[in-house]
């Protein structure tokens, strides 16, 4: 639920919950106070009705609470921290590394787009090692003038003893974190 209305609170991670100051343990969330009209949700229509797929998710946060809900998302956002889970920032010549965003409210994915969105992530996945691949052997990259060298060679994440190797499957990265981002219309992009 992105953070885009004023009437709610807004966490940390940069999103919203229903807003009620210092809930009862036992304060089920209301979601007529969610406003979703000016932006698409993957859980709440603009109706304050649960999305299609949603009705299970949406009665068990009701049932959860707004204090125990805040309570599981800043104990998710504390370990995030703790164990370092961040992303950089490139601007302006610095890199600067910001705690990983964290939503514990799950978004809810129909199969027909989550077969769709699978192939964008595996496209994804597949620049995103020939990107590495290119940076550690021909460096068209920084030739081509896509990318100035400096962005990289002062990254830290550079490791220079890689330079020339072929990892199996040429897969450098096996972990990869990527951004789905709904338009006002619902449309999931990679």
């Amino acid at each position: 639920m992105l953070a885009q209305c004023t009437d709610n609170k807004i966490n940390n991670a940069g999103y919203s919950l229903p807003y009620m100051p210092n809930p009862p343990m036992t304060e089920k969330l209301d979601w007529s106070t969610y406003s979703a009209d000016r932006f698409y949700d993957e859980l709440i229509n603009a109706q304050h009705l649960p999305q299609p797929g949603a009705n299970e998710l949406v009665n068990f946060l009701s049932n959860l609470g707004v204090a125990r809900l805040a309570e599981r998302q800043a104990a998710a956002e504390r370990a995030i921290v703790e164990m370092g889970i961040t992303f950089t920032v490139y601007t302006e010549g610095s890199n600067v590394d910001r705690a990983w965003p964290f939503d514990v409210i799950p978004r809810v994915i129909s199969g027909i787009e989550w077969d769709q969105t699978r192939w964008g992530l595996i496209q994804r996945v597949k620049a995103l090692n020939h990107f590495i691949d290119d940076i550690y052997h021909d460096q068209r990259i920084f030739k081509d003038g896509i990318i100035p060298r400096w962005v990289i060679e002062t990254s830290g994440m550079q490791l220079k003893p890689c330079a020339g190797i072929n990892p199996a499957y040429n897969i450098w990265a096996h972990i990869c974190g990527s951004d789905l981002v709904r338009d006002s219309d619902g449309t999931l992009f990679v």
